[in-house]
């Protein structure tokens, strides 16, 4: 019999995990803990990181993990790599959930750089309204740009004071849809859109707002991860999960 441990986070993982319940298979969800109110799972769920990658080997170990699934966000680097080794250490198969990043379009009028430094770093110059919309977990980098009235939108409201200068916070949970976000986008008089290439339809109603109104995005692209086996459908991953053996 299966058991999954499925790394979540990312909206395919809570379909993953729906699907997987209603399978009948064994299953863990597991959150990084970034969110202070996570979503409810239909699954047996563990708050937290692991301890590195040693601490995930030893937990697919002791939990006598089957197959791990990587469903956590696009950028959530560290917990990929770390998946990779571990799952390699530990003889488990390991595959990821993924989702396409987003491609400019007609009417797109994207910059594409490679990290947030990179980001900070083109945001030099005059004063401007932006709208950041990378979540928190790197907001302070951008108090090296101090110019700009920043608009940002978090899932939670900040537990500590910001230490952006001007800036502005919503606390709102997704998905968004273009409609509201092109009047958040003019209501706010925002000049330019800072976002992460997450993928998917959940986060995307603020690139096509973007659009709508003509306005800039700086694109953050995707980080580089080491070689694995991805899929781009729930279903897949089933499929996967029964013929690769237990």
């Amino acid at each position: 019999m299966p058991n999954l441990l499925i790394l979540g986070g990312a909206a395919e993982g809570k379909a993953l995990a729906k699907a997987v319940a209603e399978a009948g298979l064994r299953a863990t969800y597991s959150y990084a803990g970034r969110v202070a109110l996570p979503e409810a799972q239909p699954l047996p769920t563990r708050m937290g990181g692991f301890g590195g990658v040693d601490g995930l080997v030893a937990y697919l170990r002791e939990n006598r993990i089957t197959h791990l699934v990587d469903a956590t966000h696009p950028f959530a680097a560290q917990m990929s790599r770390h998946a990779v080794a571990a799952a390699e250490m530990a003889g488990v198969p390991l595959i990821a959930l993924t989702r396409p990043p987003w491609e400019a379009g007609a009417g797109d009028d994207w910059r594409h750089v490679e990290d947030m430094e990179a980001a900070v770093a083109a945001l030099e110059g005059r004063a401007r309204r932006v709208f950041l919309a990378i979540g928190r977990m790197e907001i302070g980098r951008f108090a090296a740009q101090p110019q700009h009235h920043y608009l940002l939108r978090l899932v939670d409201p900040p537990e500590t004071p910001l230490s952006l200068t001007d800036a502005q916070v919503i606390v709102a949970r997704g998905p968004f849809d273009e409609e509201s976000d092109r009047q958040l986008l003019q209501q706010h008089r925002i000049d330019l859109v800072v976002s992460k290439n997450s993928g998917g339809q959940g986060a995307r109603a603020k690139i096509d707002a973007a659009r709508a109104l003509g306005l800039p995005v700086l694109m953050v692209d995707r980080p580089a991860l080491p070689p694995r086996l991805e899929m781009g459908s729930v279903e897949e991953v089933l499929r996967w999960v029964v013929h690769s053996g237990t």
